[in-house]
């Protein structure tokens, strides 16, 4: 039974950053995709980003691309989402998922553990 805890969110203004961890246990992160996906308050939980479990591969979101960067620290068993330039439409609970397999994309069903979510606050 894998847990995944996210931490590192908070309240920045806009082109502001973050960064946000995902601290992983009962699974070896290198074995498994790592993704990262929001939920704004009464949207549907989106794909944000995603790495394979080599760490060779890396995937985003139109929406972040440039902006946020995913990635991983196997001895730490972690995951990281470095969010630059950030925007008010990037607030939303950021959730840490991880794949079922060792590559895994922007489909929620693709995912069989998850965090509780980190909220990250963007202002104007």
């Amino acid at each position: 039974q894998a847990q995944l805890v996210e931490s590192g969110g908070g309240l920045v203004q806009a082109g502001g950053s973050l960064r946000l961890s995902c601290a992983a246990s009962g699974r070896t992160i290198s074995s498994y995709a790592m993704g990262w996906f929001r939920q704004a308050p009464g949207k549907e939980r989106e794909f944000v980003a995603s790495i394979s479990g080599g760490g060779g591969r890396t995937y985003y979101a139109d929406s972040v691309k440039g902006r946020f960067t995913i990635s991983k620290d196997g001895a730490k068993n972690t995951v990281y989402l470095e969010m630059n330039s950030l925007k008010p439409e990037d607030t939303a609970v950021y959730y840490c998922a991880s794949g079922a397999r060792r590559n895994s994309g922007s489909s929620i069903a693709e995912y069989d553990y998850w965090g509780q979510g980190t909220q990250v606050t963007v202002s104007s």
